[in-house]
This record gives C-alpha cells, structure tokens and sequence, in this order.
C-alpha cells in the first residue's frame, strides 16, 4: 500500500470527523517513511492527550505498520483558534 499525506489527511478527516488535518512528510528525500501530522478534531473534546494519540492510532494502525517516525499534534477547535491568535 503507498502511504501519501493526503490518503492520512483523507483519512483522519472521514474517521475522526477532523474539521482541520495537517500532514507533512518529513522523511528526508520524502519517501513516506516519517510524517508529521496536526489533527483538529472536536472528538478530542475533553479527552486527555494519550487518548487523543491512542484515537489517531488506531485509526491509522495499517499505516504505521509501514511508517517509520509518526509524530502528531491533537487539538480541539477551541484550542486550535486560541493557537492560530497567538
């Protein structure tokens, strides 16, 4: 299976109802082997940081069997907007 950004943006859009995805491939020549993502998601409301991580996780479990570095970045909405006003 090839792993792009935009099959994990797609994906945490449609399965965590994500309202804003980020992905960056930061693999050296790009490769797809290391990816930084930022999910905005209002699922996270109210839930602590290991659970959010754990909600992208399992959602793209067939893909980090293949991907090598995966950090991420869980916001709510309200969070999100405090962040982009700062």
């Amino acid at each position: 299976m090839a792993i792009t950004a935009d099959h994990i943006r797609d994906k945490l859009i449609k399965e965590l109802a994500a309202v804003y995805v980020d992905v960056e491939d930061t693999s050296p020549n790009r490769c797809a082997a290391s990816y930084k993502v930022l999910v905005v998601s209002s699922q996270f409301e109210g839930k602590p940081l290991l659970q959010r991580h754990r909600m992208v996780n399992t959602c793209l479990a067939e893909e980090l069997k293949e991907i090598h570095a995966f950090e991420q970045k869980t916001l709510t909405p309200e969070q999100w907007e405090k962040q982009k006003s700062q």
